[in-house]
């Protein structure tokens, strides 16, 4: 299911794999990959590399953050079950900071595990042991997706009430206090102030802030909707600008 390097690749300069069969229109695109496990680190590696992408690795959760913090790649492929600290945990850790497309690697039991990791801020998931054309065709859809939702949308700041949200500076202020959000939390604010005083479905939501392949459950939705109200709510219990509206999504009202 996944092929092995070969000598001659592994021996190639990074110009040769360049070209020809290994020509890719995202060539310049950085990925990071960590996986504790030696021969699927050099595996993806191969097979990245060998598509046209500059790769760098590490071995465990720690060395992901650093290596992410001072690579900035274009894509993290982060595996969950890592040493010094696992996946889950270092994808939490670089989504303060970041909100580069994270794709996590799974094994087939680990379903709470994938839940956990969609609700902290991965984008995308692989379940072990896969085929290698999905991994590059999901690698693929992520890095040409990934446009910060900024850039689609106005980056005039948007004045609701005691709300204030500038998509330009990624900027919230509270009752004229500055409070910070993840990446996730803030594109999700957004299109809900875009849209203030209508509802916008759960679906909706899923595609303007985890992409239109996304294949995790709605209840990440509802999971990043209690963070926000926990932010900007007077009680989180008893919101009055981010709304409820059973069976159909949610309103934000000034």
């Amino acid at each position: 299911m996944i092929t092995p390097p070969s000598q001659d690749f592994m021996n190639a300069s990074p110009e040769s794999k360049a070209r020809g069969t290994f020509n890719n229109p995202d060539i310049n695109k950085k990925i990071l990959v960590v996986d504790d496990e030696s021969a699927i680190l050099q595996t993806l590696r191969f097979n990245l590399e060998r598509s046209g992408y500059t790769v760098c690795t590490a071995s465990d959760g720690r060395a992901a953050i650093a290596m992410a913090a001072r690579e900035q790649p274009d894509l993290i492929v982060l595996d969950i079950m890592l040493p010094v600290l696992d996946g889950i945990e270092a994808c939490k850790e670089i989504r303060k900071n970041s909100s580069v497309p994270i794709i996590m690697l799974t094994a087939k039991d680990q379903e709470i595990d994938k839940v956990l990791a969609l609700e902290l801020g991965a984008d995308d998931y692989v379940t072990k042991p896969f085929a290698l054309h999905e991994f590059l065709a999901r690698v693929k859809a992520r890095l040409r997706r990934q446009q910060p939702l900024t850039m689609q949308s106005r980056d005039e700041a948007i004045h609701l009430g005691e709300i204030m949200l500038d998509p330009g500076r990624q900027l919230l202020t509270v009752r004229a206090k500055e409070v910070s959000l993840a990446p996730k939390e803030f594109a999700l604010l957004h299109v809900l102030m875009e849209n203030h005083g209508r509802v916008v479905t759960r679906q909706t939501l899923l595609d303007k802030v985890w992409g239109y392949d996304f294949e995790g459950e709605q209840q990440t939705v509802s999971v990043h909707i209690r963070w926000l109200r926990e932010k900007i709510e007077v009680d989180s219990r008893n919101p009055r600008h981010i709304i409820t509206v059973r069976s159909r999504g949610y309103m934000f009202k000034e």
